[in-house]
Order: structure tokens, then C-alpha cells, then sequence
């Protein structure tokens, strides 16, 4: 008898083990504490356990309406990056109906890199605009000069970062406090051509608006027949609405070099890091989104006082 309740105990005891020993280890499968416990070799995380996303390099608000956010790659080994393009672009965009001068021209930057990936012919189109980039710039040193007293132009570094260019405060802060200090000063003229930052900013205007043109273009799948068009043909046909009208007929003779010396449609796609077009459709949407966003805000402000012709 003595012996039988022995062999009892040392059952229960055995098995009580046991019990303990899988509670124990069945503990490190269960979530314990945040998410981002979950995925060691002793606390996997299991699929119905959701798992924090790795942050992406894009805006939440400029998903596409009816689908997942898609991941804006780093692009290793190019100066051109979707993702800071669209930071800057972004942070260009104010609560106020404005745009901040500042971010607007790093995002021109960046497309300034897009620009000068597609081959030497294109620094045609790249050239003019990196020259009105650097004009804006200085004419936003030249009035934090004056307005701090120091007129020589040694005296600039002293004003503001290089990376700044006078930008953060003052005049050219945004689209707006440039456009009501200029018109303020009579820099902008309405029947004769002057080195104004808003003429200048028309001229930038017009060329984003034949970027996006042509990234729509890139943007949109094969015709009935099957055929997706150049990006030679997608760029001669954005610039036709964009930048022809105000061209004379020499420019327009050159623009079509350059049109035929572009690179094929699968470097473009290559530029965004993808590799097939159905992969650069998502992208590029949200890209033309940013840029659509930026230029219409830009058309507003020069509309309401009629600067879209100035000479």
C-alpha cells in the first residue's frame, strides 16, 4: 500500500512537472509587453500577431485612394531619390495656401539630378533651370544682406547656413511674401522682362509642369495596340502644352534633339527603382500626386495676381 501511494505521488509529481515545464516554454510564444518584443529565437511572432511596419519613406496622405502604401526605395549608387523629392515637396506645402521657397527648390534640386541622369543632351533643359534655382537663391541673399546692413557681397556667408540661402525668414521665406516684397519694391515689371524672383519662379513653374506631364505619361499603360510610348514621345508631347507656347522657334528646334537623344522607357523606371512597369505605375502616380499638389498651389498664388504671363 505504502509503496502504490509512492508510485501515486511520484505521477502526479512527474506530471505536474511536465505541465509546468510546457507552460513555461508555451509563455515565450504568447505577446509579452509591445510588438516590437516579438521576433527573437525564444518569442517568435506569430501570424496573427501584428507586427509594427517598417516605416516608409513616403507621406501616409499621398497613398494611392484605394491601396497600400507602396515603398519608395533608396536608390544606391544615384544622386536622384524619389523619396527625398517627395520630403521636400511636402514640406514645400503650408496649412496657409502657401508654398515655402526654401524645401520648393531643394525638391528642385532633386529633379535637377532626375534631369541631368537622362544624358548630356538634356542639360538643354537642365542648365536653365539650374540657373533660375541659383537666381532665386541669390536674390534671397542679396535682400537678407541689405536688410541686415551688410551690402558687400563678402558679407553674405555671414548671414545664413549655405544650406538656407536666406530662406527661412524674411522676403523669400515662401511663394507669397516673396510675390506681395516684390511687387511691394516694383522689382516685378508687367510689360518688360527684369531678373524678378517671381518671373523667375513663373519660368520653374512652367518646367514642373512638363515634368509631371511626362511622368503621367510614363504613368499610363500600353495603347490598343499594345505599345507604350517613348519617353522621347511622352516628353515632345508634355513640352507641346507646357514650355512650347513660350518658346521661340530656335528653342523648339532644340527641344527636339533633345527629345531624340532620351534614354529608353525601363532607365526611366530604373531611376524610381523598379524594374517593370507595373511596379513604376504606384510610384510614379504618387510622385505626379506631389508634384500636382505643388503646382497648383503655385498657380494659385500667381494667378491672384496675374503673373502667369509675365514677359
Amino acid at each position: 500500500m505504502v509503496f502504490l501511494r509512492r508510485t501515486m505521488l511520484l505521477r502526479y509529481l512527474l506530471l505536474s512537472a511536465m505541465l509546468a515545464l510546457l507552460l513555461f516554454i508555451s509563455s515565450f510564444w504568447l505577446p509579452q509587453g509591445g510588438v516590437r518584443d516579438c521576433g527573437s529565437a525564444w518569442q517568435p511572432c506569430l501570424i496573427f500577431y501584428h507586427q509594427t511596419p517598417k516605416p516608409s519613406l513616403v507621406p501616409e496622405e499621398w497613398a494611392e485612394p484605394g491601396g497600400a502604401l507602396p515603398l519608395i526605395k533608396e536608390c544606391p549608387g544615384q544622386s536622384f531619390q524619389a523619396w527625398r523629392l517627395l520630403l521636400h515637396l511636402k514640406s514645400s506645402l503650408t496649412d496657409e495656401d502657401d508654398i515655402l521657397l526654401e524645401p520648393y527648390l531643394q525638391g528642385w534640386d532633386q529633379l535637377l539630378n532626375f534631369m541631368e541622369s537622362l544624358g548630356t543632351m538634356v542639360s538643354f533643359f537642365s542648365q536653365k533651370v539650374k540657373e533660375k534655382v541659383v537666381l532665386i537663391r541669390d536674390l534671397s541673399l542679396k535682400h537678407s544682406a541689405e536688410a541686415h546692413g551688410n551690402r558687400g557681397p563678402a558679407d553674405n556667408s555671414r548671414l545664413q547656413t549655405p544650406a538656407s540661402f536666406g530662406l527661412k525668414t524674411g522676403a523669400y521665406r515662401s511663394v507669397r511674401s516673396m510675390v506681395e516684397a516684390e511687387l511691394k519694391t516694383g522689382v516685378v515689371n508687367f510689360s518688360q522682362r527684369t531678373d524678378s524672383g517671381c518671373r523667375t519662379l513663373l519660368r520653374l513653374h512652367r518646367s514642373l509642369l512638363w515634368l509631371k506631364l511626362m511622368l503621367e505619361g510614363l504613368a499610363e499603360g500600353p495603347d490598343a495596340d499594345g505599345r507604350f510610348k517613348t519617353p522621347g514621345e511622352l516628353s515632345r508631347d508634355a513640352y507641346k502644352v507646357a514650355l512650347a507656347p513660350h518658346h521661340h522657334w530656335v528653342l523648339r528646334q532644340a527641344a527636339e534633339l533633345v527629345f531624340l537623344a532620351l534614354p529608353d522607357r525601363q532607365y526611366f523606371l530604373q531611376l524610381v527603382c523598379v524594374q517593370e512597369q507595373q511596379e513604376a505605375a504606384p510610384v510614379l502616380r504618387i510622385i505626379i500626386h506631389a508634384l500636382a499638389l505643388v503646382h497648383a498651389q503655385t498657380q494659385r498664388i500667381l494667378a491672384e495676381h496675374d503673373m502667369l504671363e509675365l514677359p
